[in-house]
C-alpha cells in the first residue's frame, strides 16, 4: 500500500466550527484569519474530498493521512475542544482512501480524549513542533506520549504557530523561515531530551526535520556525540523537498527513515528520480514501519 503520511484536508465539521468563531483562527466564508498572518483566501477545491481523491489517484497512492493544520494554533487555544471535536468527527468519517492523525489540546492535557480519537481510527497523534522544544515541553506532553508508547502508535511533529513575519515579507516566508527553524529545534530537542524520556516512541518529523539531521558533523564539533547509532524509530517526511535535499538526508540517515509526505494542498508529490527501490521504500515499506512498527512491510 502506497501511503502519503502528510496531507491537510479540512473536513466539513471543522470548516463550520471555524466559521462559527469570532476570534482567530476563524473562517469568514473562505477567508482565513489567524493570529500571526494577514487574511488568506483559501481555495475551496483544496478541501474538496472528491478532488483530493482524484489527486491521490493521480499520484499513484492508495491512501493519504490527513492532519490538523497546526500553524492555525488550534492546539494552543484555551477553548480548543470544540474545534478538536469537529476535526476528529470529520476526519474519522472521511472515505477509506484517507487516514487521520489525531490532534490534542495543549493548554489542558487530556489523554482520555486522545484515547478516544485512537479508538475512533486515528493512526497516531500530531503535535506542533513548538510544544516539544525543551524538557518542560516533553514533561507537559508526557501523558500524550505515554499513550502513544503504550498503544504502539506514532507521533507526527509538524510546524506550529509562529510569530508574524516581517513587514512586507513574501507569502513563502513562514514555510522557509519559522517552519524550518521549529523543525530544526524539534529534531535536536528530541535528540537531547525526547528519546531518553520516551524510548519506544515512533516519531516522524515533517519537512525532513528542518534538515537538522544534516548537522551531525557540527553537532560533534560542538560537543555532541561524534558517532551515534541511527535511531530506527525516528523518521522524517519529505514535505516540500525534492531530490537534492532528500538524497542528502538519506546519506546521513539511510533510506529506511524517509517517508513520503507531500503536504498537500500546499505542495505536490515530486518525482524524486532516485529509482524504483527508493520510491517503494518511502511510500510503502517505511510508512508501514512508522505506523505499525518493526517487521512490517
Amino acid at each position: 500500500m502506497r501511503i502519503d503520511v502528510h496531507q491537510h484536508l479540512w473536513p466539513q465539521p471543522l470548516i463550520e466550527a471555524l466559521r462559527a468563531r469570532t476570534a482567530p483562527p476563524r473562517l469568514d466564508g473562505w477567508t482565513l484569519h489567524t493570529a500571526s498572518a494577514p487574511p488568506f483566501e483559501v481555495d475551496p477545491a483544496d478541501h474538496d474530498v472528491a478532488a483530493r481523491i482524484a489527486l491521490i489517484d493521480a499520484d499513484g497512492l492508495d491512501r493519504a493521512l490527513v492532519s490538523l493544520s497546526s500553524p492555525l494554533g488550534i492546539e494552543w487555544l484555551p477553548d480548543a475542544s470544540a474545534l478538536l471535536d469537529a476535526y476528529h468527527e470529520g476526519v474519522t468519517a472521511l472515505p477509506g482512501r484517507f487516514g487521520a492523525w489525531a490532534a490534542a489540546g495543549l493548554v489542558t492535557i487530556d489523554s482520555a480524549a486522545l484515547e478516544r480519537a485512537l479508538d475512533a481510527g486515528c493512526v497516531g497523534l500530531q503535535l506542533p513542533a513548538n510544544a516539544l522544544l525543551d524538557p518542560a515541553g516533553y514533561a507537559h506532553c508526557a501523558p500524550l506520549l505515554d499513550v502513544l508508547e503504550r498503544r504502539s502508535a506514532p507521533l507526527l511533529v509538524h510546524p506550529g504557530p509562529h510569530p508574524a513575519p516581517p513587514a512586507g515579507a513574501p507569502g513563502w516566508w513562514p514555510a522557509l523561515s519559522p517552519y524550518v527553524h521549529q523543525m530544526h529545534d524539534a529534531w535536536h530537542a528530541f535528540l537531547a531530551f525526547g528519546r531518553a524520556a520516551h524510548p519506544t516512541l515512533r516519531i516522524c518529523f515533517a519537512l525532513l526535520a528542518g534538515l537538522g539531521p544534516l548537522h551531525g558533523e557540527r553537532l560533534a564539533a560542538r560537543g555532541g556525540p561524534a558517532r551515534r547509532p541511527v535511531d530506527m524509530d525516528a523518521f522524517v517526511d519529505t514535505s516540500s523537498y525534492g531530490p537534492r535535499a532528500v538524497d542528502a538526508i538519506t546519506r546521513v540517515l539511510g533510506v529506511d527513515l524517509v517517508v513520503l509526505g507531500s503536504d498537500r494542498p500546499y505542495a505536490t508529490v515530486p518525482d524524486f528520480g532516485l529509482g524504483d527501490a527508493f520510491d517503494h521504500a518511502i511510500a510503502v515499506s517505511n510508512p508501514a514501519r512508522l505506523l505499525y512498527g518493526k517487521g512490517t512491510k
